[in-house]
């Protein structure tokens, strides 16, 4: 005869054991109970291996699976001879073990527990009437309704002509979701009447996670508002509440709902007074007298609204159970859930909700990445194990998984739960994980050749494509271009400081004077216009190879341009002197300026032959455009230099270089303009596949390159100094310092370009150096501007343009306003056509600056489909504004940004009061993280609930 004072003949069944079920088993076999699993019909032989870590060890006295010919009868005939089995297993005879329960171990497992439990007469929440259907979210929903609860509009059908009618009415987005799945399995946020219908014929046709096919379409009206998880145990109809949680969701990477974590509340918050009741008279509705449950909950602006009542433990494979037991203080939902079914004396001595206040303090940490690659190694994972706070972690990624960009909790690279008695402790724990996220410090990436490009107008917004759109763009800055949105404030008083300072006219005899300007574009553009405001007239030269899309890069800011006349490069340079002459005809040319980076060799050629003010073209300096020759330049003046090796040809220097150098390296064109072509590769065969391909490609400036340069990557930050000399005699312009930060998985973002103050020890040094370096090259007329980076050991030449700087000059009204009146633009027309003005430029700007103001670049987190720019609206009305330009308009495809290719435009800030500029960044800024800087056309989106997190990843394998 079976003794059942004794727990160890006790057998309690658990219907489709997974996740927190399986905590649920574990629970009861501590307290000497046993027990068998029961496997539902259809239920997949993986999800029967989705066990926590935690519950390695369990076993079964026996396993019985329901097969698909069997009746209910058949399945307890099953049980009954499986216990009897098991008994003698063990040398017990029949009837040795006595069948005390019958629990759900799985959202799969509901139904089954409650028709078997009814069957075998013990505690049960019974399948009479509509209850034999609690799990069917449709009619939770009719069951809440009936009770005189707020429930939500629904529809529900077999077939789409069922609810055609309910999404041809209700306000999208709505939301579609299997009637009976688990969790969230399935579960999309459609916007549009088009995806709702496509989600609803995929969802009959895709097999759902527990096995099976859905077989019935849920459509529900879009709840606003926070949401959260109020997980309750019952016994005889008396509800314990266990925890009240809310979901933490934000926008992050272009999606709207991204779950950051799970965090208590407080049962006696206003919240949870709202929730605890409302959730209670749920339960009632749907008979749910007995066991656990989780039910997802939406505060809405007329109260709380059921989500879905989960008839089963909360899941995420229990991994909340050590910070429910220390909030509470000695107890979960797991133990209450044993008690309820196994010890009545015990769950009635449980508190009816949480402590207040509660006995610890911690949350659950849904990971976020901002970045994506093929991982190489974990840092971040190690780093979050050693916090103070730290209780337990989930990764759902390993080494040589392929990590996304976080839109949802499929893309989430993992959880952790923390947890302490200091709340500061736990906030700043909290903060180091969220500022681990934002700098990409989680994971180390095989790495990738890296673009370095700076910032300047031909990357500025540009974006890409979908395959089969058409770009309203083509460059983020030329005259022609239909789709720019370009900007300017009119009536700033900075923009009108100090305009007295240009001149307008230098001599008498400039109407029968020319001047000479080759390949103008970009900020060459603003170099001709200032020639011609001068009563010059301008002659343009177009060099061979230059091609004509670069003829039309025009700032708007320019307008049309008008030359006296155009001539194209002859074959040599005899005859293109004799062409000049011919179009100058009775005008004397007086000068010959660069007016980009293809025309700075034409120009010191054909200044030496026209007899003007030039930088000479013999020798070693008639190549001081080669990055390569001004490297070998510096070292022989005995200056900081780059270590390097070039060829025009893959050859034995340039392979031991790449061999013996510490990567990552830098490999360029050495006649390239600005960044054309520079990368960063940080390994042999990068660096070997993209010396090839440097000679396969097209240069922006049209022609092909003819030598590449392997240089060693320079550490430190990046400045530009922009000068203008006059018979060798350097004016510095002004000195920038590059804002780059890592972002999006990438190590060098462009933010922006900041002015330094000419009085500060970087400045001095920069100033000093570059000077040297103009020296070194023989750069004595004319601008230049040198990208310089601040090593340990002193600066170091990253290149020297011996040109203006580009970027179309955007630049131009807030160099003019820092330094009362002047920029680069004016004093180079005054450095080749007016002595007395150059004269009188300040060597160095003023220190402190007329005002203040940087350049902003702009850096999208998100990618989609633009349909508006809400933000640029934002921008144009900061305080500080000056400018905006952005290759970026409705139809426009816009990318993560991860470097200047993916950037989304550039703004110029600018204000007498510091404060003003700070805030107006840290505006824009926000507007970048919280992506809403452009709304996206809408697409679909899977709803993941926090209870499913991982579903698949979740196992033995996971670190405790």
């Amino acid at each position: 005869m079976t003794n059942l004072l004794n727990p160890s003949q006790q057998l309690i069944l658990i219907v489709d054991p997974y996740s927190t079920g399986c905590m649920v088993a574990q629970e009861i076999t501590k307290r000497g109970y046993q027990i068998m699993a029961i496997w539902t019909k259809g239920f997949s032989d993986e999800m029967k291996t989705h066990v926590p870590v935690s519950c390695r060890d369990l076993t079964y006295v026996d396993q019985v699976q329901d097969e698909l010919h069997w009746s209910l009868d058949d399945l307890v005939r099953a049980v009954d001879q499986a216990k009897d089995r098991a008994a003698r297993k063990i040398g017990k005879d029949d009837g040795y073990y006595t069948i005390m329960g019958c629990i759900a171990g799985g959202e799969a497992g509901v139904d089954m527990a409650d028709l078997l439990s009814e069957k075998l007469g013990v505690l049960s929440n019974g399948t009479k009437g509509d209850f034999a259907n609690r799990r069917d979210k449709r009619v939770q929903q009719d069951l809440v309704r009936d009770a005189g609860l707020r429930a939500v509009r629904q529809a529900c059908g077999e077939k789409f002509e069922d609810v055609e009618e309910f999404l041809g009415s209700e306000q999208f987005p709505v939301v579609l979701k299997p009637t009976d799945s688990a969790g969230s399995d399935g579960v999309k946020l459609c916007h549009s009447f088009e995806q709702a219908k496509e989600h609803f014929h995929h969802l009959l046709t895709v097999e759902a996670v527990n096995g099976g096919y859905n077989t019935q379409v849920l459509c529900q009206e879009f709840l606003q508002g926070k949401e959260y998880v109020v997980d309750h145990v019952s016994r005889n109809g008396v509800h314990k509440t266990m925890m009240v949680w809310v979901y933490d969701k934000r926008p992050r990477n272009g999606s709207q709902f991204v779950y950051f974590g799970m965090l208590p509340i407080d049962a006696t918050s206003d919240e949870a007074k709202v929730l605890i009741p409302y959730t209670r008279g749920v339960l009632d509705a749907l008979g749910m007298r007995h066991g656990p449950s989780h039910g997802e909950i939406i505060i809405t602006n007329d109260g709380p609204c059921l989500v879905e009542m989960n008839c089963r433990a909360h899941g995420g494979d229990g991994n909340w159970t050590p910070l429910a037991r220390a909030l509470t203080g000695s107890y979960c939902q797991v133990d209450v859930t044993a008690n309820a079914y196994l010890d009545e004396e015990e769950f009635h001595k449980v508190p009816d909700v949480p402590p207040s206040p509660l006995k610890a303090h911690g949350l659950e940490i849904n990971l976020v990445s901002y970045s994506k690659g093929k991982v190489k190694s974990m840092p971040g994972f190690d780093v979050i194990k050693k916090l103070p706070s730290f209780v337990w972690l989930s990764p759902a990624v390993s080494i040589g998984s392929e990590v996304e960009y976080t839109i949802d909790l499929i893309t989430s690279p993992g959880c952790c739960v923390l947890m302490n008695s200091d709340e500061n402790v736990l906030k700043k724990d909290v903060d180091f994980i969220r500022y681990l996220e934002e700098i990409n410090g989680l994971f180390v990436y095989e790495t990738k050749g890296e673009s370095l490009a700076r910032p300047n107008v031909n990357t500025f917004g540009l974006g890409s494509l979908p395959s089969g759109k058409k770009s309203h763009h083509t460059r983020s800055s030329t005259l022609d271009r239909p789709g720019l949105l370009r900007i300017m404030s009119q009536d700033r008083p900075e923009l009108r400081m100090g305009l007295g300072l240009r001149k307008r006219m230098t001599t008498v005899d400039a109407s029968r004077e020319v001047v000479v300007v080759t390949d103008p574009y970009s900020t060459g553009c603003l170099i001709v216009k200032e020639v011609q405001s001068r009563g010059y007239k301008v002659i343009v030269l177009w060099t061979r190879g230059f091609s004509e899309e670069m003829k039309k890069h025009v700032p708007l800011s320019c307008g049309k341009m008008n030359y006296f006349a155009e001539v194209d490069e002859a074959e040599d340079v005899g005859e293109t002197t004799r062409q000049l002459y011919k179009a100058a005809g009775a005008l004397r040319i007086v000068a010959c300026i660069a007016g980009g980076e293809a025309g700075v060799d034409a120009a010191d050629v054909l200044s030496e032959r026209l007899l003007v003010r030039t930088n000479g073209a013999q020798g070693v300096f008639a190549n001081r455009r080669d990055k390569k020759v001004q490297q070998e330049l510096l070292k022989a003046a005995g200056m900081r230099s780059v270590r390097q090796a070039a060829g025009t040809e893959w050859n034995d220097t340039v392979e031991s270089f790449l061999k013996n150098e510490t990567y990552p390296v830098v490999l360029k064109p050495t006649d390239s303009a600005g960044s054309d072509g520079v990368k960063l590769c940080h390994n042999y065969e990068e660096a070997k596949e993209h010396f090839h391909a440097l000679f396969e490609i097209e240069a922006v400036n049209g022609g092909f390159n003819t030598e590449v340069l392997c240089q060693e990557f320079l550490r430190g930050k990046e400045y530009v100094v922009d000068t203008v000399s006059r018979d060798g005699e350097h004016k510095t312009c002004a000195v920038w310092v590059y804002d780059k930060r890592a972002a999006n998985g990438a190590a060098f973002v462009y933010f922006g370009m900041v002015p330094i103050d000419t009085s500060t020890q970087e400045a001095k040094l920069l100033i000093n150096y570059c000077n040297r370096t103009l020296d070194a090259l023989k750069m004595q007329n004319g601008p230049s501007h040198a990208e310089i980076i601040l090593t340990a050991s002193g600066p170091c030449l990253v290149e020297m343009n011996c040109r203006a700087q580009g970027g179309d000059g955007n630049w131009q009204q807030l160099a003019q306003a820092l330094t009362g009146g002047y920029s680069q633009v004016e004093a180079s027309v005054d450095a080749y056509l007016d002595k007395k003005a150059f004269s009188v430029l300040p060597q160095i700007p003023p220190s402190p600056a007329k005002a203040f103001g940087q350049e902003v670049i702009l850096v999208s987190y998100a990618e989609g489909e633009v349909v508006a720019t809400p933000g640029y609206d934002v921008i144009k009305k900061l305080e500080s504004f000056v400018y905006l330009e952005t290759g970026v308009a409705t139809g426009s495809h816009v990318e993560h940004t991860v470097d200047l290719v993916t950037s989304v435009g550039s703004v110029i800030l600018l204000h007498q009061d510091e404060d003003v500029v700070k805030k107006d960044i840290a505006t824009i800024r926000e507007l970048e993280k919280n992506n809403k800087l452009f709304d996206f056309v809408k697409n679909s989106m899977m709803m993941k609930a926090v209870s499913t997190l991982n579903f698949q990843n979740l196992s033995l394998s996971n670190v405790m």
